[in-house]
């Protein structure tokens, strides 16, 4: 379990690397209600401009909070997520998340993580997440 307590500016949280298949991509996609062909036709993406489907910015929202909840457990609430994505996911790539404190203030029980995923064509997202622990749990 995370020791709240001695979460510091400039921890490293775990790196977690998912393999973009095309069924994440088009699952995600129908999940989050985003029917744009380009998420689910390679046809139509490749008609685009596009070599094949690739990630829609709700998919890859999910992931990261996947990835700040996987370090901070269960009890921790994500308040604020903001990303800005780059280059795109397309099946077969391989995404490296990886994430750094960079702020803690002890008497909410917040931190904001920066956080990067990167794959084969650069930086997919970056951004930052605040997290916020119960008080109550302050000790743990």
């Amino acid at each position: 379990m995370l020791n709240v307590q001695a979460i510091a500016v400039g921890d490293a949280l775990p790196e977690l690397v998912i393999d973009i298949t095309p069924s994440l991509i088009v699952a995600g996609a129908i999940a989050s209600r985003d029917y744009q062909n380009v998420h689910h036709d390679k046809d139509a993406a490749q008609a685009l401009g596009s070599p094949d489907i690739f990630m829609n910015i709700l998919t890859t929202n999910g992931l990261v909070g996947r990835f700040v909840t996987d370090w901070s457990g269960p009890h921790a609430r994500l308040k604020k997520v903001s990303i800005r994505l780059g280059a795109p996911n397309f099946p077969g790539d391989r995404m490296r998340l990886t994430g750094e404190v960079l702020a803690v203030d002890r008497e909410r029980c917040r931190f904001e993580i920066s956080i990067k995923g990167e794959n084969r064509l650069g930086f997919h997202v970056t951004g930052s997440v605040e997290v916020e622990f119960p008080l109550e749990n302050n000790d743990a």
